[in-house]
């Protein structure tokens, strides 16, 4: 990682690296708040709440969850716990609101998981504020009749799936099913059935030495679910959902690196997104097979040349599509929801990619991406740099060819 971070959310990963703490208000601008325990002086203003971006997509949003074991491998981390379990969060086209038996609202996260978040990335933050962040999806939601590709995505270390739930909300609201996995012991927050909330058991054991095998673990837990939710006797009620000629992949840090590993190894995913995360193999000589991938990074780690080098030896081996895109003045949880949220508590860096653009941009490309890879929809987005798009930059900036065809 490097010591080079812009704007306020990155000060989770400072907080969390160097051991030091923070302090988000939690108020409109020029308004007190006691943010240790979220209670605002009601006459001089009130607790803000957060809300993530509104889905760009014409369909409502639906949220079911499992709970998936793998008894054929035990936990990496805790290897007492015995075999390895997951929690994926399953987003789909819904019926809109209006309609019968549409759900209820989803919650961002539980208040005690956003407290053990907060508490382990040292973020001085009531938990209140965190938790009741209002989303855009209904638990239970009938499910729109049809067939819609599936997208699998993975968090980053330490950070539970629910970072993820705005880009899954999009795409859920454009026609995907979206599988959002948490995997345990590897980041705080995420709740598992008789178990209430694990610790981030692997923090602090993951470095230069321990990120490929943790990568790849993950990779494994990635195709885990890609068999139960494909399979023949999958546990999701709505299975018949997943159109499973059509399935792509994508992550952020570790589980971007995590989703390229599974993409290698598994010829069922189509496409892939790396979003800031490093690689720990591309796959063969044939570059991925020729298959389509997407990679979304900050300047300071992945620019070419960058800290990061394992994007400049993957991009000379892609044969496929393949675009390398650079954000100016992103931090490295640009691409998640606490860009948007950081923006929302006035925490946005005046220098930096301001936290309502990224996740803009995050979703827009991403979304563009899937729907040209797995539903040839033609998009003039990715054709090269544009001025609706300053903030993009194309990699190697120099020549079509380079990008792919």
């Amino acid at each position: 990682m490097s010591s080079r971070r812009r704007g306020a959310v990155a000060v989770l990963l400072a907080g969390a690296v160097a051991g030091g703490s923070v302090t988000l208000t939690a108020c409109g601008s020029g308004e007190a708040a006691a943010a240790s325990s979220g209670e605002a002086d009601g006459k001089r203003g009130q607790t803000q709440r957060l809300a993530l971006p509104a889905p760009t997509g014409a369909h409502a949003v639906g949220r079911s969850s499992l709970h998936l074991v793998d008894k054929d491998r035990r936990d990496p981390w805790v290897p007492k716990a015995g075999a390895r379990e997951l929690m994926v969060s399953m987003y789909y086209p819904a019926y809109r609101p209006a309609r019968k038996s549409t759900g209820t609202p989803a919650p961002y996260m539980s208040t005690e998981g956003a407290r053990a978040f907060l508490k382990e990335m040292k973020v001085e933050l009531p938990a209140e504020v965190l938790g009741s962040t209002r989303t855009h999806t209904f638990e239970g939601a009938k499910a729109r009749s049809g067939k819609f590709p599936l997208v699998v995505l993975s968090p980053g270390f330490r950070t539970p799936g629910a970072t993820l739930t705005g880009l899954a909300e999009d795409l859920a609201s454009r026609g995907y099913v979206v599988a959002v996995v948490d995997h345990a012991y590897e980041a705080a927050g995420v709740a598992f059935p008789g178990r209430g909330i694990l610790p981030c058991a692997a923090c602090g054991k993951i470095g230069p030495t321990t990120f490929r095998p943790a990568a790849e673990g993950r990779a494994k837990d990635l195709r885990f679910v890609l068999d139960r939710l494909v399979g023949p006797t999958s546990p999701w009620k709505d299975a018949g959902l997943i159109d499973k000629r059509r399935v792509a992949m994508g992550g952020h840090s570790l589980g971007g690196a995590a989703a390229a590993a599974a993409m290698a190894e598994d010829p069922r995913v189509q496409a892939g997104v790396n979003m800031d995360g490093p690689f720990v193999d591309s796959g063969d000589a044939s570059g991925l097979s020729g298959r389509p991938l997407l990679m979304m990074g900050t300047e300071a780690d992945h620019s070419p040349g960058g800290e990061d080098g394992s994007w400049d030896v993957v991009w000379k081996r892609l044969e496929g599509w393949k675009r390398w895109l650079t954000l100016s003045g992103a931090d490295h949880f640009a691409f998640t929801d606490l860009a948007p949220l950081a923006g929302q508590l006035g925490e946005d860096d005046p220098e930096g990619l301001p936290g309502e653009r990224a996740a803009e941009i995050t979703r827009d490309f991403t979304g563009a991406f899937f729907d040209e890879q797995l539903r040839h929809r033609r998009t003039p987005l990715f054709d090269g740099p544009s001025t609706a798009n300053p903030e993009v930059t194309f990699q190697p900036a120099s020549g079509k060819a380079a990008n792919g065809a």
